[in-house]
């Protein structure tokens, strides 16, 4: 079924820390049947977190900006726009020559109905349809190589030791490791993209966030209602969380299909 609605919502917390190191943004102009999200998370001491993801973020949606596309081609080359830019002032301040980030870019073409991804480090893309879970993208990290070597089981990963570990991230030549979809998805109606950083999946499960997305009449509701399964247990120290949720969709009829589930159930 061809999608026939479009919303996105945005969301970014300090968490327990008392500076956020995330950053998110979008380009969408009126009129165009492309767009492009992004999202980073930071890191680096004196400050250099904050300055790598915001400069990440910054980078793709100007370059973008120049040239609005939709191709894997497309977004490797603002993977790697992202990672010179992060060097570039690595070499230009001392402090700053360890800041990295992570970050993840989702490219939409409304108009062909299609969608392209690509990352580096641990913040991820989830990708349902109808509700539910599909695919998401495959962390650059130690303890991902731990779970694709049996080293690990599956759900171990968020208690480890090892789970904040990277093996890939922009700010340097030997640890970025860009990677795309290597086919184009086709979106749907009742398709949702989450896009979001370690402080926000590594508290929820994939069913937690299923059963949100159903539950939910907007991405915003969405996002907050995630917020909720995990804001109590926010300590200090505990990191900066961040999401970007899209969705394509009828509001009309999932308001509808959501009232008569409220219905039966009285």
């Amino acid at each position: 079924m061809i999608a026939t609605g479009y919303q996105v919502s945005v969301l970014s917390k300090t968490g327990g820390r008392e500076r956020n190191e995330d950053a998110c943004g979008y380009w969408a102009a009126n009129g165009s049947s492309l767009a492009c999200y992004v999202l980073a998370d930071g890191a680096g001491g004196h400050g250099g977190g904050d300055i790598a993801s915001q400069l990440s973020v910054q980078t793709v949606l100007d370059r973008y900006a120049l040239k609005p596309q939709a191709s894997s081609e497309s977004v490797i080359q603002l993977l790697n726009d992202a990672n010179q830019s992060v060097m570039a002032r690595q070499g230009l301040d001392r402090t700053l020559a360890d800041m990295r980030s992570t970050i993840v870019i989702l490219q939409i073409d409304s108009r062909r109905q299609l969608a392209f991804w690509g990352h580096v480090g641990d913040s991820r893309l989830y990708c349902f349809r109808n509700g539910q879970f599909e695919c998401r993208t495959k962390d650059h990290s130690l303890v991902q190589e731990m779970l694709d070597a049996g080293l690990i089981r599956s759900g171990s990963e968020m208690t480890s030791v090892e789970r904040n570990v990277l093996t890939g991230s922009l700010g340097g030549e030997d640890c970025f490791i860009p990677t795309a979809s290597a086919d184009p998805f086709p979106i749907e109606d009742r398709c949702a993209f989450l896009m979001c950083s370690d402080g926000f999946w590594s508290v929820l499960s994939e069913h937690e966030m299923e059963a949100s997305l159903r539950n939910s009449r907007t991405p915003e509701r969405w996002l907050l209602d995630m917020e909720q399964l995990f804001i109590n247990k926010i300590k200090p120290g505990s990191d900066n969380y961040s999401a970007v949720a899209i969705w394509f969709d009828d509001a009309n009829e999932r308001t509808r299909l959501l009232n008569s589930v409220a219905a039966t159930e009285l």
